[in-house]
This record gives structure tokens, sequence and C-alpha cells, in this order.
């Protein structure tokens, strides 16, 4: 028997919609909408003024009036000794004076601050405006003068250093002010002291993402390679003395994360979803 073609193509399109209609009628519907809006918790609600750019809820650690929220690292002296500037409402290091680290601890945390390099370039490579942000005193996000300054890439500025180099070079030139906006996850450790889940870090250096959730190898080592050990939920973070390089920060404030635990998933059934009839 012979089907001409056009009379094949009918059968055949007519066999496809029926297989479709058969399909669409085993799927269940589409679910309201309702039933997937989530109207609690409310997230709580702060405000960022533009004229300072600090959340409400922020902690202010320095706003270059004084260094009570920081203490130095110098076992033979703690008190605070770096250089404060009233006219630019900054602190520059001062050698051999140690590192300054934080009165409180932080775990789950982002970070805010403004850095400069000197402006009088003296040195190349590390020793060009180093210094670092040692997240719980341990996780350094590296500062350094990396504008037309050639080093090795996981050390230079937005580095984690020693693990990660930076997604780009983000630096200005030395004497200006950079900023560092950092989101950090602190490590979870199970009972045994054995490693949960790592470090993670996003680091923002002057409006540009440089690490975003970098999983952490560990704590940052100058030689050798990181492990994990386990310590507290939280620790002081530091602002590192580099061998007197005589770096500046200014405006620093933070603000403690918390991670409310995911809402449940609605008890529907599961996509597919059959198409929602056609309106006549």
């Amino acid at each position: 028997m012979q089907i001409r073609i056009p009379a094949l193509m009918s059968l055949f399109a007519c066999a496809l919609v029926a297989h479709a209609q058969q399909n669409a009628t085993e799927l269940p519907p589409l679910p309201k909408p309702e039933l997937t809006e989530q109207w609690e918790p409310v997230p709580p609600v702060i405000s960022v003024p533009a004229t300072t750019g600090i959340p409400s809820d922020a902690i202010v650690l320095f706003d270059g009036t004084n260094l009570d929220a920081w203490e130095s690292t110098d076992k033979k002296n703690a008190a605070p000794r770096w250089k404060l500037d009233p006219a630019e409402r900054s602190m520059t290091v001062v050698p051999k004076t140690g590192s300054l680290r934080t009165k409180a601890s932080f775990g789950d945390v982002q970070i805010h601050l403004e850095w400069r390099s000197p402006a009088v370039v003296k040195k190349s490579g590390q020793g060009r405006g180093n210094s670092g942000v040692l997240i719980m005193g341990l996780y350094e996000l590296q500062v350094l003068d990396s504008h037309e300054n050639p080093t090795y890439p996981n050390g230079q500025a937005g580095s984690i250093y020693k693990q990660f180099p930076p997604l780009v070079n983000a630096s200005r030139k030395p004497g200006e002010w950079q900023t560092y906006d950092i989101v950090f996850i602190a490590p979870r450790f199970n009972a045994d002291g054995s490693l949960a889940s790592p470090a993670r870090m996003t680091a923002i250096h002057n409006g540009v993402v440089v690490q975003h959730a970098t999983e952490l190898r560990g704590p940052t080592e100058y030689r050798g390679l990181p492990a994990y050990k386990a310590h507290a939920d939280k620790l002081p973070f530091t602002l590192q003395n580099h061998g007197g390089d005589l770096v500046s920060f200014r405006n620093i404030w933070v603000r403690e994360l918390s991670f409310p635990p995911p809402p449940p998933i609605p008890d529907l059934p599961p996509p597919p979803y059959a198409p929602p009839p056609k309106k006549k």
C-alpha cells in the first residue's frame, strides 16, 4: 500500500499531539504561587547612612580618634603604639611596636577597612608596603603595594597569602587609599578536632572581586604547607606590622554574621509540572 508523504506527516503530527496530551495529564498541575512564598522569619532592618556608609549593626573598631579597641601583640607591652593622625582619621605602623589585634573576638564576619602603602617607594617585591589582615589571627589576606611591583602572585595584594592569588590586580598607586571588603566564614571542627568544613573567604579590593568563596587550605604559613588544627569559634583579628613598613589604616568596622537555617521546602510534588490551561 502506498502512503503519500503529506498523509504520513499528518499522522505523525497527530500522534505527537496525542502523546503530549497524555503526558500533560500525567504531570501534576502547577501549584498556586502562594504555596512557595516564605513570610517568616522577616530579615532585620538596618540602615546604611550615605554620609558614613557604616551599617547600623556594625561594630566600629577604628574611626581615627583612638585605639581603644586594639592591643599590641608585643609581649613586653600590650599598649597599642601606632601613630594616630587625627586630620586623616588614620593610624600608621610604628616600627618595633608589634602588630595590632582586636580586643574583641570574631567568627563569621564581614570586615571593611581602608589601607594605604607609603607614597615614597624605597624597596620592591615583598619589601614594599607589606602588611596583612590576619583574620582570627591565622588566615591572612595580604596587604602590599602591588602597583607595578612584581612578586609571587600568591603573595601580592588581594592574595590569600601563600595559598591563592587574587583573580585580578586591582591595586592603586602607592600613597592612595585602598579598600578591602571581606566576608569570612570560619572553619568548623568536629568534636574530635577533625575538620568539618574549611574556612572560606570572599574579598573585594577597591570594588573588584579578587577572592570568591575561596576555601582556605589552612592557617597561613610562611614556610611549608598549611594544616588545620582545631581552635576557638571566635578569635581576634590582626593588622600586621611587617618589619616596620609604614602602612596606614582607617575606617575599620565589622559586622558579625549569623545564618538562620534554610526555610523548609514546601510539601509539593516536584517538577516538571503540567502547563497551565490556555485562556479561551
